[in-house]
């Protein structure tokens, strides 16, 4: 099982907004996730706009790929981009690099 740690920047007029839909995710995005291989999924998010997201997945880049196979993901793909700091012209989901773990205790 793969662990993956990803950051973001949430804008700081956005705070509000991202909580909001965030304790309110659509049943059938969440329904995708867990489909594609997302697992023990969560985000955690700081008072000044860092996004923290962390999950599971036996493969990464299947979850990602199935995820960006779905209608629903473009959906909120695309409602989603307008709350985020340098995106550079990719979806959010695009712009989750994972970072490298260098420690772990199990």
């Amino acid at each position: 099982m793969q662990r993956v740690c990803f950051l973001l920047k949430v804008r700081q007029d956005h705070l509000a907004e991202y909580r909001e839909r965030h304790a309110a995710v659509w049943p059938e995005m969440r329904a995708a996730l867990s489909a594609t291989g997302w697992h023990n999924y969560s985000l955690f998010l700081r008072d000044d706009g860092l996004l923290v997201g962390y999950l599971e997945t036996e493969d990464f880049e299947a979850a990602r790929a199935g995820m960006e196979a779905t209608e629903v993901n473009a959906r909120w793909q695309a409602e989603m981009a307008p709350f985020f700091e340098a995106l550079d012209g990719a979806r959010p989901d695009e712009a989750m690099k994972p970072l490298t773990e260098v420690f772990h205790l199990a």
